[in-house]
Formats: C-alpha cells, sequence, structure tokens
C-alpha cells in the first residue's frame, strides 16, 4: 500500500530549508538553551525570509523560524500592530 504524503500548499520552500536537512534540535531548544547554532544555519539559508514570514502569518509561538527567536518575532509583532 502507497501512502501518499500531502504538502499543504505555498509550503514548498521547506523542502530547501537548511533546517530541514539538519533536523530540529537546534530549532526547538530546551527553555534556558542557546539558540546560536540555529541562527548561524538560518544566517546561512537561502529561504530565511519566507520561514519568517510564515512564521510570523502563522503565529508560530515556539522555535526560531527565520533566524528570530519567539521573543524576537514577539516584538515584531507587537511593534506591527
Amino acid at each position: 500500500m502507497l501512502i501518499e504524503t500531502i504538502t499543504p500548499p505555498g509550503l514548498d520552500w521547506q523542502d530547501e530549508a537548511l533546517c530541514a536537512q539538519t533536523g530540529g534540535d537546534f530549532f526547538f531548544p530546551e527553555p534556558g538553551s542557546s539558540v546560536r547554532e540555529a541562527k548561524r544555519i538560518c544566517g546561512l539559508c537561502p529561504i530565511r525570509s519566507a520561514c519568517l514570514e510564515y512564521a510570523l502569518d502563522n503565529d508560530e509561538r515556539f522555535g526560531v523560524w527565520g533566524g528570530l527567536s519567539e521573543k524576537e518575532r514577539l516584538e515584531i509583532r507587537r511593534t506591527s500592530h
């Protein structure tokens, strides 16, 4: 039996994301852990802006998205309203 994976429209960029190739441990660290390595990887990622836009549009509250931590994204949301 063949099981297809369906990707919602507009998420094709995730296939090219460096985080998809390195694993989620860096991007969803334990509370109080450093996000330095995740930010370094994001800085090299060609689709960083699409990732950040997705996180802001979908109110992602956990992890590093587009090179920004939860607190940094919260600050963007606060200043843009």
